[in-house]
């Protein structure tokens, strides 16, 4: 089973992007709960989870909650179908993912290859835990849409999880990491 290492926003930042989310969700009536909001950082097939937590609790010990930089909005056509907005592959973000796949395929641990070609972005809306499939042509709408409102926001994370690939809040999330406050 895949699991993934993912940051998530504090309150305010949420806020933020949830109304961008909700917006095209509404429109094309996509989910019946909305999927959490969160930037991918790394991907790991079958891991030792105990393994695991250890090398991310041990990397994340210097690390203070930190900003990322949401800027415009980048589109994967079909067959994913996904909006999503861009992170900017810069700083502290780009940081601690290249720290993270480093020790962790040091480890014997199976995360990504190649983290070079990994456009970060947090997914708005998507054909993933859909309640319908949507058409290219609103898939196409809506890319248009949220590209034109250029959504901009220095956002804040505040802590990182280690998620199960399933669409349930209660039981997706293996761990989590909360960063250290300023």
């Amino acid at each position: 089973m895949k699991y993934y290492l993912v940051a998530l926003f504090d309150k305010d930042s949420y806020l933020f992007v949830e109304n961008i989310q909700k917006n095209i969700c509404k429109k094309y009536k996509l989910y019946r709960k909305l999927p959490v909001l969160h930037i991918t950082l790394e991907v790991i097939d079958d891991p030792d989870v105990d393994k695991l937590d250890k090398i991310v609790s041990d990397i994340l010990k210097p690390y203070k909650r930190f900003r990322v930089e949401l800027n415009g909005v980048i589109c994967f056509d079909p067959p994913y179908k996904s909006v999503n907005l861009k992170v900017e592959n810069k700083g502290y973000i780009t940081r601690l993912i290249r720290q993270i796949n480093e020790k962790l395929r040091i480890n014997h641990l199976k995360a990504r290859e190649n983290i070079d070609n990994w456009d970060l972005h947090v997914s708005l809306a998507n054909t993933n835990y859909a309640s319908r499939k949507w058409s290219t042509s609103e898939y196409k709408i809506a890319c248009e849409n949220t590209r034109d409102s250029n959504p901009q926001k220095v956002a804040r994370i505040d802590r990182l999880e280690l998620w199960k690939p399933i669409n349930n809040k209660k039981t997706m999330t293996v761990k989590s990491f909360l960063l250290k406050e300023y």
